[in-house]
């Protein structure tokens, strides 16, 4: 086998062993049937003030009606790519119109993903162009009808999630979207402060994937990020502060669901 990297096949480095494994390829190339994975979401959403939430936007966005923030706890299992693991994410997002030189889209931006594992952190990134990074994200605690979801690093937790009163009820109806928004940036080696890499890139609605719902709870929710120092957090207290600064001006939708469904995001593509 040659050291080649123009066949239809994935790589990552190391790119000398050859194509790489992962959520889009199999070990023999194949691709995995993720149409029955299941997934727990644990969604919570809040108004917060326009002005404060325009200064995350990403280039060449808009805040698209109500500037309203989701905060989402997913757990993935049985994961076929992962050989039957899994893994949880934590998601902040919040709906933007996209007005390129050839296109315009609206979706949901997420401006951060933390994930508590490195194989879908470094697919993710380099991939498709999720701004993913890592911490812990342990099991909720349930005591007494509440459940406490909370992402934690080295020992610091620096996000809290609380859903109470939760009563069966149904899923709200999915408002109209292309999909998901992220700002793929890779920096320059050449010049510090200059990019590889910096364009938008879409995460689009895909039919086949559409979730199918098992269980549905919806009641209280309360997501708070908690202000850090630098020495608490050494690479991200400057993200978690910008969120901890958006100011909860009212509750919104809070859920738990189980699901499933998905897709493996073959369909991601660059923004024109």
């Amino acid at each position: 086998m040659t050291n080649s990297i123009d066949t239809p096949s994935r790589y990552r480095m190391p790119t000398v062993f050859g194509p790489s494994p992962g959520p889009r390829q199999g070990p023999n190339g194949e691709r995995f049937d993720l149409s029955d994975t299941p997934r727990t979401i644990a969604s919570i959403s809040f108004l917060t003030d326009e002005a404060e939430l325009r200064k995350l936007l990403p280039p060449n966005c808009e805040l698209d009606g109500e500037p309203i923030v989701t905060v989402e706890h997913v757990t993935l299992t049985e994961l076929e790519w992962l050989a039957g693991r899994g893994y949880s994410l934590l998601s902040v997002s919040y709906p933007v119109r996209y007005r390129g030189a050839s296109e315009s889209v609206r979706g949901s931006f997420m401006p951060v993903l933390w994930e508590n594992r490195c194989e879908p952190i470094l697919t993710g990134r380099e991939e498709l162009g999720f701004s993913k990074l890592y911490c812990e994200l342990p099991e909720p605690r349930i005591l007494q009808g509440t459940r406490l979801h909370t992402a934690v690093w080295e020992g610091h937790e620096f996000i809290r999630m609380a859903f109470s009163d939760l009563v069966v009820g149904a899923p709200p109806n999915s408002p109209e979207s292309d999909g998901i928004l992220h700002h793929r940036y890779i920096p320059s080696l050449r010049q510090v402060g200059e990019s590889a890499v910096d364009e938008m890139v879409l995460s689009p609605q895909v039919s086949s994937a559409k979730p199918r719902y098992t269980s549905f709870v919806s009641g209280i929710g309360e997501v708070k990020f908690i202000r850090s120092t630098w020495e608490e957090l050494p690479t991200m207290f400057h993200i978690v502060n910008a969120l901890e600064s958006l100011p909860v001006l009212s509750p919104r939708f809070s859920y738990i669901a189980e699901v499933r469904g998905a897709t493996d995001l073959s369909e991601q593509r660059v923004l024109g």
